[in-house]
């Protein structure tokens, strides 16, 4: 009996950390049916006022599980930000949804309406009823992966992203898209993937679509491709969506040892700079004011140690006690710009005043009083 009641007590425990789904039948006016979502709210959704990016997944009856579940796992580890997930089922909608014109493949008739029902009705309800970002992915696959390319080519993309999985390329998609990719004056996200157990002609065709992308040179583009060996066309997307959200919320991670050693180490310029950029560029792409990791922190931390430019400690201190203002690690920073560039005393009293703050990141009150304490000693203040 203890034992049951504990099962059920753990049970309950992750079903009220993990992330929440909702069924709910969705009234279209442009369809004039109704149409089965699933939405995927972040763990931290009804505990805070924070707004978050839309993903949107085509072929939601299938996809949605495998792309929701990325979602909630990556960002719980903050490489990419919480979002809201939308799943739009379509097993029994799929063939009207995506028809397009022989003549110029276009979306005509029904894939016209399904189009509209997106940009019109579903994303409009998604951002009145729920706290939302700019920031927006398309997810699809196979031939939704091709539908998806219709709302880049609007003048105002309707996303900012798009993964694209294994695509059945409707005929004229190639030529519209590496025209459209080629003059966007907007940041625009576009990960392509196939297999070599893909269809054949899907393989070969998505192979000469990177080809053509690769080919365009458009700061605003930020194209990424994965050609994966072993998974059929219907696997692929297990093994794809891992890849597509790390490779589009790349600069969101928290610097990587590849970071650290390729680029910060070899700067020429200020690593704290480098730090406030790319959180400013978290903000610009995806709408997010993050705050600075603890771990970025001392990553430039130790980049300044090891290329002995103790010059940026003080930035770095100013920074830190901006971003974790309660913390002592402004001060253990400040402290460390005085202590290597001749200012014992003031190093001394820094180290001091941070015995009142919180301890963070490893830094505790214990160690900068033993800073102080050996500076004490060494001058004999």
């Amino acid at each position: 009996m203890q034992r049951l009641f504990f099962f059920f007590v753990f049970i309950f425990s992750f079903q009220q950390n993990n992330a929440q789904t909702i069924s709910k039948e969705f009234e279209s006016s442009i369809l004039g049916e109704k149409r089965q979502l699933k939405i995927q709210i972040p763990r931290d959704y009804d505990n805070t006022d924070k707004r978050y990016p839309i993903i949107v997944v085509f072929d939601g009856d299938y996809l949605f599980e495998i792309v929701a579940s990325n979602v909630d796992y990556r960002s719980y580890w903050e490489d990419i930000p919480e979002a809201i997930v939308i799943g739009i089922n379509q097993v029994n909608s799929r063939d009207g949804d995506i028809h397009y014109s022989e003549q110029n493949s276009l979306p005509i008739k029904s894939g016209a309406d399904f189009f509209e029902f997106v940009g019109m009705e579903l994303i409009p309800y998604i951002e009145k009823v729920y706290r939302t970002e700019k920031f927006k992915v398309a997810v699809g696959h196979g031939l939704t992966a091709n539908f998806i390319n219709y709302f880049l080519l609007k003048e105002v993309p309707l996303f900012q992203s798009y993964i694209s999985l294994s695509p059945d390329l409707a005929p004229d998609i190639p030529a519209y898209l590496s025209e459209r990719l080629s003059t966007i004056n907007t940041k625009a996200f576009y990960y392509l993937a196939t297999s070599s157990n893909d269809i054949k002609k899907i393989k070969t065709e998505t192979e000469a679509l990177n080809t053509s992308l690769s080919a365009i040179d458009n700061k605003n583009l930020l194209k990424s491709f994965d050609s994966f060996d072993g998974p059929s066309h219907y696997s692929l997307p297990a093994h794809a969506i891992p890849k597509a959200l790390e490779s589009i919320f790349f600069v969101f991670q928290p610097i990587s040892k590849k970071e650290y050693k390729e680029t910060i180490l070899k700067l020429d310029t200020s690593p704290v700079d480098y730090l406030i950029e790319k959180y400013a560029m978290i903000e610009d792409l995806f709408g997010i004011e993050k705050t600075i990791l603890i771990n970025d922190f001392k990553a430039i931390a130790t980049a300044i140690r090891k290329t002995e430019k103790f010059e940026y400690y003080e930035p770095l201190g100013k920074l830190a006690r901006k971003e974790h203002p309660d913390t002592l690690l402004g001060h253990y920073y400040l402290g460390r710009f005085y202590e290597e560039t001749g200012k014992p005393k003031k190093a001394m009293k820094t180290y001091q005043s941070a015995y009142t703050l919180e301890e963070i990141g490893g830094i505790t009150k214990d160690h900068v009083l033993e800073l102080s304490e050996q500076i004490k000693v060494d001058f004999g203040f």
